[in-house]
């Protein structure tokens, strides 16, 4: 499916603002790693768009669910459907290709650079660092729904150290900073 219309889907099926600029983070995070890892930008940003499209229709408890459910009925990719599945911790499925190992390690890291963004005077995300980041990582009153557990598995998911992961993630949400309104 091309962009666009995915990005219609997302919008008929999310109306809240803030899930649907991140939806967009997580899609620009997840092409930038697709790069990272020599593998298809446009599947893994529909991924990254997609990974929330139930949000609104459904609870905690069967969100990622639902979502799987909905884009195997319009026929997206397997592969996509699975990591959008696995994404949602409170499934207990562990994530088993790359894509869904990622999707599942920069949905939180989004909020937590969201979150890192706001805090600084000029609320810019080109003026946050990866430092930054990694200094309110440590704080664990900050940003406490950005599960810094799952951000870590990023070093055994996908072999990158959290600096180096961070830094990918920071410069992907930094290109689409009009998008994200930061």
């Amino acid at each position: 499916m091309e962009r666009e219309k995915t990005l219609k889907l997302l919008k008929e099926n999310l109306k809240n603002q803030n899930l649907i600029k991140h939806s967009l983070a997580v899609e620009s995070a997840m092409r930038d790693l697709a790069n990272h890892f020599g593998e298809d930008e446009q599947k893994w940003g529909i991924c990254g768009l997609l990974h929330d499209i139930d949000y609104e229709k459904t609870s905690p408890e069967q969100h990622s669910k639902k979502g799987a459910e909905m884009l195997r009925d319009l026929r997206f990719d397997e592969e996509i459907c699975n990591a959008v599945l696995t994404h949602n911790e409170v499934h207990g499925i562990k994530p088993k290709t790359l894509m869904a190992k990622a999707l599942y390690c920069v949905d939180p890291l989004t909020g937590l650079i969201v979150a890192a963004t706001l805090v600084l005077p000029s609320k810019k995300i080109n003026d946050l660092k990866t430092e930054n980041i990694l200094n309110r990582f440590k704080e664990k009153a900050f940003a406490r729904g950005a599960n810094r557990e799952i951000i870590k598995k990023c070093q055994e998911y996908l072999d990158l150290p959290l600096e180096k992961f961070v830094g990918i993630v920071l410069k992907a949400m930094q290109k689409i900073s009009a998008d994200l309104g930061l």
